[in-house]
């Protein structure tokens, strides 16, 4: 019997659709900005106007409507806090917040050996929590997930906040572009590298993970 090949992370995962939309409405803000003599109250606009074309883009092309919201939702967030505070650096103060919460849980779902890689692709691949009974998975889960805290949501936290300390509003622009999906293709691949990387060539891959009895997991 030939050994199937072992798909890659990103082939799993996909998500370049959000990561990128994502990163428009910031854009949107600061060219608004810009071109109204740094406008907040233009850049606002700007962004949620984008967020909102581009969210009827996606539900006309069968997007869920609940995830079009949040995002919605995000940018109007992010425009308010802006507006209220009267500093247009402010805009991306919801996203270095995100990201610093996103740090923490990371590292705390790998304490606690819930690695938050494991469990997002065990609901991707229909498996639910079973991924947890394969101990060499579960380790695995566990490196690769650290790839997300430091590769990811800690260098988000570093260049955001620094950027946002110092009031570079274009410089923020720019960083959350080229930190949203290039950043993630990038850690969805060194992440999948890390992963497979842990586990041994006779082990069945991801979508075949044996079954193994609970009490053989350390720590449940």
């Amino acid at each position: 019997m030939s050994e199937q090949p072992r798909e890659s992370l990103a082939q799993i995962l996909g998500g370049r659709r959000g990561a990128l939309d994502a990163s428009i409405p910031p854009v949107a803000f600061v060219v608004g900005w810009l071109a109204a003599g740094q406008s907040i109250a233009w850049g606002a606009g700007a962004a949620i106007a984008v967020a909102v074309a581009l969210g009827i883009f996606r539900f006309a092309r069968g997007g869920k409507i609940r995830a079009l919201v949040v995002s919605l939702a995000a940018v109007v967030a992010a425009a308010l806090i802006a507006l209220h505070t009267g500093r247009a650096q402010d805009f991306f103060l919801l996203q270095l917040m995100s990201n610093v919460a996103s740090a923490l849980l990371w590292a705390a779902s790998i304490v606690i050996r819930w690695p938050l890689l494991g469990v997002v692709v065990g609901l991707v691949l229909g498996q639910k929590t079973r991924w947890r009974r394969d101990p060499v998975l579960l380790k695995a889960y566990s490196r690769a997930s650290w790839v997300w805290v430091f590769g990811q949501y800690v260098l988000r936290v570093v260049v955001y906040g620094l950027l946002w300390w110092s009031g570079q509003v274009i410089a923020l622009g720019v960083a959350r572009t080229v930190l949203s999906w290039p950043l993630v293709a990038l850690t969805v691949a060194v992440s999948g590298w890390v992963l497979y990387r842990a586990l041994p060539p006779e082990h069945p891959g991801l979508r075949l993970a044996p079954e193994t009895r609970a009490d053989d997991v350390p720590g449940t």
